[in-house]
């Protein structure tokens, strides 16, 4: 796989991060390293990559380790049959944080990767220092039963082989749908973006993988009710929505399921904090994490 690069590169990491392949769980993720300090791990969403980092990875190595894994079945990582409950892929990270000797955690999520972290925080708890997510729900908390009424969110139940074969030789068409229905300004995701991520979802199972995502909401949330009946997180949160996406309701979200939560609001931005508004968006991780130092 990592023999197929794209055609367009979105912002390369540093040539002082290096790529590794790594073993977890039953599968393998490719995890991007980097820097050195008290480490952070960065884990994206649906129609994206671990790519997506690259802005707040440079900022961040300054000072930590930063540890960026493509999710499973997603990106340059494996894609196999099972496996895309996030309980097991919050287990995946634990085993990514355990190859590299890694153990408290800051941990900075997007969209399904704050489904993922949430399920690595709620079994790991000593083990992460600080907790910011971006702009998507948490299946089973909060307000998610009145979240999945929202028509914009018909993707959560589209999936199966039908789908996936009127979508293959169509990537594309099918992730440009989510990247302008999602923007506040669509233009902001950048057509070699837009290139970079399309081919990477046109490999083999990928988009498999992706559906997989998504059709193992219903046993998450019944997972993260199991969660929270041990109790709320406790260690400090920062919820991050954009103006024109989720805004508050990602503080109102986490509110259900932690302790200790800030709230955050990017403004003239969508659900693409990281490409509509980068400079925003890593300030405000930048200024969480240093916080308590």
């Amino acid at each position: 796989m990592a023999a197929a690069p794209a055609v367009a590169q979105v912002q390369p990491f540093p040539t002082t991060f290096t790529t590794r392949e790594i073993n977890t769980n039953g599968t393998t993720l490719h995890v991007r390293v980097g820097g050195s300090g008290p480490a952070v791990i960065l884990l994206h969403g649906y129609g994206e990559t671990g790519d997506m980092w690259a802005p707040l990875a440079v900022e961040l190595a300054r000072d930590h380790r930063v540890i960026v894994p493509d999710l499973r079945g997603l990106g340059l990582s494996e894609r196999p049959a099972g496996g895309y409950d996030k309980k097991t892929q919050g287990a995946d990270i634990a085993g990514v944080l355990d190859a590299l000797h890694v153990g408290q955690v800051d941990l900075v999520t997007h969209d399904i990767g704050n489904m993922v972290g949430f399920s690595f925080a709620a079994e790991n708890r000593a083990r992460v220092r600080h907790f910011v997510l971006m702009d998507a729900p948490i299946p089973g908390v909060g307000p998610w039963e009145e979240i999945l009424k929202n028509p914009l969110l018909w993707h959560f139940r589209f999936g199966g082989p039908d789908m996936e074969r009127l979508v293959a030789g169509r990537e594309r068409i099918y992730l440009d749908r989510f990247w302008n229905e999602f923007s506040a300004t669509p233009a902001k995701f950048s057509e070699a973006s837009r290139q970079h991520y399309a081919q990477l979802y046109a490999l083999p199972g990928a988009m498999h993988a992706g559906f997989a995502q998504f059709a193992a909401f219903d046993q998450d949330a019944i997972d993260d009710r199991a969660f929270l009946a041990t109790g709320k997180l406790t260690m400090p949160v920062l919820a991050i929505g954009g103006a024109k996406s989720f805004g508050t309701t990602m503080a109102v979200v986490m509110r259900s399921a932690a302790t200790n939560v800030t709230e955050a609001v990017v403004p003239d931005s969508g659900h693409w904090l990281m490409e509509e508004q980068p400079a925003a968006t890593v300030k405000l991780v930048r200024d969480f994490l240093d916080t308590g130092k």
